[in-house]
């Protein structure tokens, strides 16, 4: 059996199927639907859903390590051997943790919000969905897809297996959504549905949706069989 570099919609259709109670199949659809990371729709809490608007508010906090001279405090890249303040070899640079708080309140497919709410309300939920860590919620979709006869994935740019995660999901909405609309307005909303800060990160679907070397291709041809007509 040839394996796929992504899952299909219908693939995670039957994924979710898979699933033994409702709160795991509303992982799954959140999961993609959303497309979080894990630590972000495990950190979805009821007063982050909004019915009426049909929206959730996503929330992402990422700690990052800067380099800094530790004569000057000119910050560092980090392969500097000499500090581009001061001037100063750096063999030891200080080392500062720095915080980054990103919001963003994102539309839910209106069934998996019926299923939310629905969840919500029939079993008194507070606080947080989810009340599950990120090695439980792996195996609840890592288990759905063996049930489902998904083992592994190909990573379309190393081409080494990989087993279906809840990252998979993510990537699963992003290839489909780059195969509806790869226009520039369309991956500039792909690129703040997915939470990423730099533009090219998301550009990186459209390889793995094979639009971008496809048109690139045909471009090439169409102009050879162009050109053989004169």
């Amino acid at each position: 059996m040839e394996l796929k570099p992504y899952l299909t919609l219908e693939d995670v259709q039957y994924i979710a199927q898979m699933a033994k109670c409702v709160r795991d199949r509303l992982l799954i659809w959140m999961t993609f639907w959303l497309s979080g990371r894990v630590s972000e729709i495990l950190g979805v809490r009821v007063e982050d859903v909004d019915p009426k608007q049909g929206t959730v508010t996503i929330k992402h906090l990422k700690t990052r390590i800067r380099l800094l001279c530790p004569s000057c405090g000119t910050r560092l890249s980090r392969a500097a051997n000499f500090c581009p303040g001061c001037g100063e070899q750096v063999s030891q640079p200080l080392k500062k943790e720095q915080e980054a708080h990103r919001v963003r309140t994102i539309p839910l497919e209106s069934r998996t919000m019926e299923m939310l709410t629905d969840f919500i309300h029939r079993d008194g939920t507070e606080g947080l969905i989810f009340k599950i860590g990120r090695g439980q919620a792996l195996r609840i979709i890592k288990d759905c897809a063996r049930r489902a006869g998904i083992r592994e994935l190909i990573n379309p740019e190393t081409a080494q297996k990989r087993g279906v995660s809840p990252h998979r999901l993510r990537d699963a909405f992003a290839t489909r959504a780059v195969q509806q609309d790869d226009s520039t307005d369309s991956m500039r909303m792909l690129q703040e549905h997915l939470g990423h800060a730099n533009i090219a990160t998301t550009m990186r679907y459209r390889k793995i949706a094979g639009r971008e070397l496809r048109d690139w291709y045909t471009k090439i041809t169409e102009n050879e069989n162009a050109e053989s007509r004169k």
